[in-house]
């Protein structure tokens, strides 16, 4: 069952009655249900937690990932209500029947992020900042690729870490080497699409007309191999995705030296969320540079 007042924000917003509230997994930072009302199904996340926070970032989001207009669905955000300090808040989304993963629709999603990359905007970054798990990501905009990435992204990572003492004084040194030779490995004015963020497999859904769903994204307007690296990092997608991918918008050459790079950054994201255990995973990208 759903708290009185999470329901009554649910209520007052659609204009509609709950009749049904099933509790989903897979839920890492905020609730996750399906709700059955008198006009349709939905999908909810709400907290009373720090994760109520993200909401809106979350919808914002969505709907610049809607404005591509690519065939991958982004479910539509319907309520957002930002939260915490005890107080709920909640993010309303259309809900997406899932379907099954096939070789056909490997070779759709592939397509289709290609179609998705091709929306873009002059500069990188976002109108706003964010959220990459439950930690802030910075969005100010940049007009060089390379300086977004360090700065945004590699920086602020590394000062957390610093912060939480889980920072190693061993990666100072191949780390401020990768800084100094970024231009070497970056492109420096690569387009900027409009990108995920955060794309891994718990982070797409099946849906029912063959195409995927995209949920939980980090957005913003940068490189598009950004996501593709992402894909790999924990096992890789199909090379049917891939292989669609190349062939609608071909990578530059020497793609999976800036794939270690882009990694870098979800790598230390995922060691302040989770720890040491992701310590092994970075010493091995700084020493290969």
């Amino acid at each position: 069952m759903l708290p009185d007042d999470v329901c009554e924000l649910v209520e007052e917003g659609l204009g509609e009655v709950i009749q049904t509230t099933d509790s989903l997994g897979g839920g890492c930072i905020a609730h996750a249900t399906r709700l059955g009302t008198d006009a349709g199904t939905y999908f909810l996340k709400w907290s009373r937690e720090e994760a109520a926070r993200t909401f809106t970032a979350e919808a914002a989001g969505l709907r610049a990932l809607r404005e591509a207009g690519s065939a991958i669905r982004i479910p539509e955000p319907l309520i957002v209500v930002d939260g915490g300090d005890g107080k709920a808040g909640i993010l309303l989304l259309e809900w997406i029947e899932r379907s099954v993963t096939s070789k056909r629709f490997w070779e759709a999603f592939g397509h289709d992020l290609a179609d998705l990359h091709r929306h873009s905007a002059e500069r990188y970054g976002f109108h706003r900042s964010n959220y990459i798990g439950r930690l802030p990501q910075e969005n100010e905009w940049e007009a060089n690729w390379p300086e977004f990435f360090w700065t945004r992204r590699i920086e602020p990572q590394v000062r957390r870490a610093k912060q939480t003492g889980i920072w190693q004084n061993a990666w100072e040194a191949p780390l401020k080497r990768i800084g100094d030779q970024l231009d070497a490995y970056l492109p420096m004015h690569p387009e900027a699409s409009v990108v995920h963020g955060d794309l891994w497999a718990g982070n797409f859904i099946p849906a029912s007309d063959g195409h995927a769903a995209l949920i939980d994204p980090a957005t913003y307007f940068g490189h598009r191999e950004t996501d593709l690296a992402m894909t790999r990092l924990f096992g890789g997608f199909p090379m049917d995705f891939y292989a669609a991918y190349q062939e609608a918008w071909p990578l530059e050459d020497e793609w999976e030296v800036r794939f270690e790079i882009y990694n870098l950054y979800h790598l230390i994201n995922h060691l302040n969320h989770f720890g040491a255990g992701y310590a092994s995973s970075i010493q091995r990208v700084l020493k290969r540079f």
